[in-house]
Parts: C-alpha cells; structure tokens; sequence
C-alpha cells in the first residue's frame, strides 16, 4: 500500500527517487532509480523532475543538489550521516597544498561539500583509477578514505599517492582472518569486497569493485555461493538479479542507510520537509570537482 501511495505522490509533486544500494529493500523497491554513487550523481545532472529525493546519507543529498542548484532536493533523514565524510578537515589540505605545490587533491564522493569545494577533482569507488590517470600531477593527496587511496596506488608506479587515515567504519572492520574462515565455511563460494576494505582483506577475494561493479561480477563468475563484503542493503539488488543464487553477508550495516525508511519518503512527498540547503557560493566551488569528474568519465 506505502508504494502505491508514494507512486501517486510522486506524479502529483513531479518528484522523483534516487536510492543507493544500502539502503532497506523497502525503499530500493520505492525508488525510481537505485545505484552506486556514480551512477546517482551522474543521473542526477540529467533529471528533468522538479523535486528530487536522494534516499541515502547526506553527503549523496549534498551532491545532488550541488549538480541541481535550481531543483528542490531532499532526504528523508536529516541525521543519516556518513562518517567516513567528516575524515578530512579543509586545514589538512590546506597544509598538504603547501608541502606539495604541484598537488592535486582527489576527494572521494563520500564528502561534505565544504571539502569538496577545496578539491580539485571527485572521484568514486568504480571510477577512482580513471579519473587519478587523467591527472597530470605527479603528487596525489587522496582523501578522506585512505584503504581506496591504497587498493589502487599500484596502478600508478609513477605517481606518488597520499593516502588520507579516513575510512569506512562498516568496511575497515573486516579483516582478512575473517575473510579466510569464510572461505573455509564456504570452500566453493566467490567472494566479492569493496575498495573501501583494507588491502590486505582484497588479496583474499575473487573480485574487488564498486557496489554496481560487484553486482556486474557475480554474474560473470556465476558461481552458485557467493560471499559479498560489503554493507547488505545490496542483498535487495542481487536476490532480484540472480533469484537461484546464494548470498552470503558478514555483519556489515550503515547504520546512516538504515535511518532511510518509507514513511520518512511519504513525508517529504506529503509536506516537502527535510530539503537540502548548500550556500550557493560554496555550492558552486564543490561543482567544479565533480564536473571534471563527469567529464572524465562520461
């Protein structure tokens, strides 16, 4: 019944709903579009809706209203935060900058606005190795999640790669000892990670790549037992993709995504509360990173 009202709320608002993968399958089922952080911000320059609502945490809200400064944007939930995001200070690059001239500053999506607008280019998990070989600086800082920084700086022998200390606290918390008892448990499984684990979990899996790219992989290694190392709102997505197929999942929530729920959709639609707001100014400094970003990867 909740989706059919939303459908009906949608129409009449001329709103639109963007879900990230980890959110519950309640909501991914609401959505209009549901994706990895590339996929969304991409789509989000290309809407013609006039109300927009990004089910995700607030710097995906953040982003789409960066990219949309004349649309209305919303989230569900104020308080669904990323911590991974606040890793970072704009003094930190500030102090990089002046201890390498010739820097140039890559910042994950996974950022507030303030630090992007101090970037020069974004970047996200499925897209980070094209857009830092696209650079011509030879000196990288590579902010706020350092375990993506280091999963790739071996593509880039002649580059010198800064790897900031932030991470994801649902993906830093796997380790490769619990990779290996998985693996023992289930000894015929593929096993799937995302980049935001530590390098020394990726050196136990089959495949290692974004939310979209990981869903791509399982059906190319098509293995009936799959081991998937990343948060488990994306269980919805591959049980709808591969229905005959078994999925395995640690421990891993977002809490932040979790805070997304329907009745938080049904809110906005009714009564337009929980719009995003970034001060035009700062608005238009964090568009130029994520503009050559799109650029880059189009």
């Amino acid at each position: 019944m909740e989706i059919n009202t939303i459908d009906r709320l949608k129409k009449e608002k001329d709103a639109v709903i963007l879900a990230h993968y980890y959110v519950d399958g309640d909501v991914q089922a609401a959505a209009d579009v549901v994706g990895d952080s590339f996929t969304l911000a991409k789509l989000a320059t290309e809407l013609d809706a006039n109300h927009i609502i990004m089910a995700g945490v607030e710097f995906m809200g953040e982003t789409v209203k960066i990219l949309n400064p004349d649309k209305h944007v919303y989230l569900p939930d104020l308080d669904a935060d990323c911590p991974m995001a606040h890793m970072v200070s704009v003094e930190k690059i500030e102090e990089m900058r002046e201890k390498y001239p010739d820097l140039a500053v890559v910042c994950y999506v996974n950022s507030t606005a303030d630090i992007k607008a101090h970037s020069d280019y974004c970047c996200t998990s499925s897209n980070a190795v094209k857009v830092v070989s696209a650079i011509e600086s030879d000196t990288i800082f590579f902010i706020p999640d350092g375990n993506l920084g280091r999963n790739i700086q071996d593509q880039f022998p002649d580059k010198t790669l800064i790897n900031n200390d932030g991470c994801c606290p649902v993906h830093d918390q796997m380790t490769a000892e619990k990779i290996i008892n998985l693996k023992k448990a289930y000894p015929d499984a593929a096993v799937f990670a995302h980049p935001e684990c530590k390098p020394e979990v990726l050196e136990h899996v089959d495949y290692k790549g974004s939310t979209k790219g990981i869903l791509k992989a399982v059906g190319e290694l098509d293995r009936d037992v799959n081991i998937i190392i990343t948060e488990q709102g994306l269980l919805y997505e591959l049980e709808k993709n591969y229905p005959d197929k078994k999925f395995i999942f640690p421990d891993m929530i977002c809490e932040g995504m979790k805070k997304i729920t329907t009745d938080k959709i049904v809110a906005i639609l009714e009564e337009s509360v929980n719009e995003i707001h970034v001060d035009p100014a700062l608005a238009e400094r964090a568009k130029l990173p994520l503009d050559r970003m799109l650029a880059i990867c189009k």
